[in-house]
């Protein structure tokens, strides 16, 4: 009999998970550097006036965070069952690295 996955309904549940499918020193870092990238490429295309860049966002994104996952933590994203959780986690995730409350 297969155990039935939890459901999270809010974000302050969710995060803890988000964590701990997040231990690999090597997928955090891919994290951190995709999501630094998004904001480089946000900063980039407003500044120079060049919107179709906003297309490589999801691409840069994703990507390293993805590799991370597949070859690194050797499990699936939580975004294909949480995407709009996942997205703001891996912001949060950003940012408490920045602030020095998660390690990288």
């Amino acid at each position: 009999m297969a155990t039935e996955e939890k459901k999270y309904k809010t974000f302050q549940e969710f995060y803890p998970f988000y964590l701990s499918e997040h231990q690999n020193s090597t997928s955090r870092r891919l994290h951190f550097v995709g999501t630094g990238l998004v904001f480089v490429i946000l900063l980039a295309a407003v500044l120079f006036h060049k919107p179709i860049w906003l297309l490589l966002i999801p691409v840069v994104g994703y990507g390293f965070a993805w590799v991370g996952h597949f070859f690194f933590e050797k499990n699936k994203p939580a975004t294909f069952q949480y995407p709009l959780y996942s997205l703001a986690s891996d912001f949060k995730l950003f940012f408490d690295i920045l602030g020095g409350k998660q390690r990288l």
